[in-house]
């Protein structure tokens, strides 16, 4: 193997090998809050004016799941081999900065689409989905996964300790998240809360990927697409340049 193909191999084999609690986990997470919300809201609401609402929740929380592990891995990683000191190991071999982002993202990639696929298979029996285009599908989990994976390098390369990743983690991503359409269509909320909407880089990820189930969202999946693409493009130049520098991990 080359070297970066040897960390990328490293980082996958990290996380599979704790997969109970790094996919199990959030696997039953997910089904938790499709049996909570859908046996609550089912009967209630009804999304686009054709959907159930539990159809209407399986994709959202499979790209949710998607979205949290793939930053979860490269960041955890990162601020893990910080403090046990093991980085200085990383630091003696002959790797690029390129080398480390390629594996850490693509590491990140490979752990949400094991988690979303975990999610689909578990909450796809509990609705009946389509799958109108299922490239867009595609698209949007690996675009969306390498964008998470590219935040959660950066987020483990300006942490020093757990605290700082938790902070960032629970004010910034989780937030983002949770207001980003995954529980509801954003139809449903007043005209300025729409219009906040549309400033929340995770509400075009999680609206184009449920595009690809059911062919109706709430904004055109090309916008989405080119909205997703420019954030991916914007935080991998970041990510790339603090690698770069060394940014917090060369004295």
């Amino acid at each position: 193997m080359s070297g970066w193909q040897m960390l990328f191999y490293k980082e996958v084999l990290r996380f599979w090998k704790v997969a109970f609690q790094t996919v199990a986990a959030p696997v039953m997470t997910a089904v938790l809050y499709l049996l909570i919300f859908g046996h609550v809201l089912e009967g209630s609401v009804k999304v686009y004016n054709q959907l159930s609402y539990t159809a209407f929740l399986v994709p959202g929380l499979v790209m949710m799941s998607v979205l949290q592990n793939a930053f979860a891995n490269s960041s955890s990683s990162l601020i893990q081999s910080k403090i046990t000191g093991n980085l200085v190991f990383l630091l003696l071999t002959p790797l690029s900065h390129w080398s480390w982002f390629f594996a850490y993202v693509g590491s990140s990639v490979v752990r949400g689409l094991v988690v979303g696929t975990g999610v689909f298979v578990v909450t796809a029996w509990f609705a009946h989905l389509s799958f109108v285009a299922p490239l867009w599908i595609v698209l949007f989990a690996v675009l969306g996964a390498a964008l998470m994976g590219a935040m959660g390098l950066i987020a483990g390369l300006w942490a020093e300790k757990f605290d700082q990743l938790a902070a960032f983690q629970n004010f910034f991503i989780m937030p983002l998240t949770f207001l980003s359409g995954v529980f509801y269509s954003i139809h449903s909320l007043g005209p300025v809360w729409q219009t906040v909407s549309h400033f929340n880089p995770f509400f075009y990820m999680i609206d184009g990927f449920r595009y690809g189930f059911f062919g109706v969202s709430d904004v055109a999946p090309e916008l989405s697409l080119s909205v997703v693409a420019l954030f991916l493009a914007a935080v991998s130049a970041v990510a790339v340049n603090l690698l770069r520098t060394g940014y917090k991990i060369r004295s």
